[in-house]
């Protein structure tokens, strides 16, 4: 007799015949059918391609937000920058953002938030002929209307802004002049056939502006004030 192939089961039931009940147990097998061998060929490789797609998706999800991250954060000469939109109205504004410590008057330390509107990797084409140095006064003179769709105010209250964080105090005067005694930084912006940046002098700079570039010129004056602020930073946290 051939032995039948297959766990074996039992199933209780209780049946009732002319008014008496009546326990049956039945007695079988469940026969387990193996996958033919194309089967499983097949389920492997659905298997394997799903694998694989979600291996993709998570990889190419990964590569965006590394390359997005990239894209908005970067550094320029020990400056770190972060690429900030605001499209509150159209076209979006895409400003600059980086933080320079302060400590507040209670002692507190805290960051302030600048925000350029030039990238800083383009404004190293402007010409800075010069280096940056710091005095306690500044004094800005304009000579000549920088109004420009209200970029000369923007770039200046910007620039005073800065020199008051870093604890100058700021000036707008067409009067005083370049002072040789170095009594206080003057910056002379006027009007030039190239927008550059010149240091006539230790504490005396011009900032020439062609063709209303007065943002780019004045955020070129404050990356270089930022670079400097953030070497002597570093210099004085540097072990000794």
């Amino acid at each position: 007799m051939t032995a039948k192939k297959g766990k074996k089961f039992y199933e209780i039931f209780k049946i009732e015949k002319k008014g008496k009940e009546k326990t049956v147990k039945k007695t079988g097998y469940l026969t387990e059918k193996k996958p033919a061998k194309k089967q499983i060929t097949n389920e492997n490789k659905i298997l394997r391609n799903i694998l694989i797609a979600v291996g993709i998706i998570i990889i190419s999800v990964l590569a965006y937000m590394v390359f997005a991250y990239k894209a908005s954060h970067f550094s320029y000469k020990g400056v770190d920058f972060t690429t900030v939109e605001f499209c509150d109205a159209k076209p979006c504004l895409i400003l600059y953002q980086t933080k320079l410590p302060v400590t507040m008057s209670s002692g507190e330390k805290a960051e302030y938030n600048f925000y350029l509107r030039n990238d800083p990797r383009e404004l190293d084409k402007i010409v800075f002929d010069g280096d940056v140095n710091f005095l306690p006064n500044m004094v800005i003179g304009a000579q000549g209307n920088f109004s420009c769709d209200g970029d000369g105010i923007i770039a200046l209250a910007n620039m005073a802004k800065l020199y008051e964080i870093v604890g100058a105090k700021v000036i707008k005067n067409e009067e005083l002049k370049c002072n040789l005694n170095n009594e206080y930084l003057h910056l002379d912006i006027q009007e030039g056939q190239e927008t550059k940046i010149i240091q006539a002098t230790y504490s005396c700079y011009v900032l020439r502006v062609n063709n209303c570039e007065i943002l780019p010129v004045t955020e070129r004056y404050m990356l270089e004030t930022l670079i400097k602020i953030n070497e002597i930073l570093e210099s004085n946290n540097s072990p000794q």
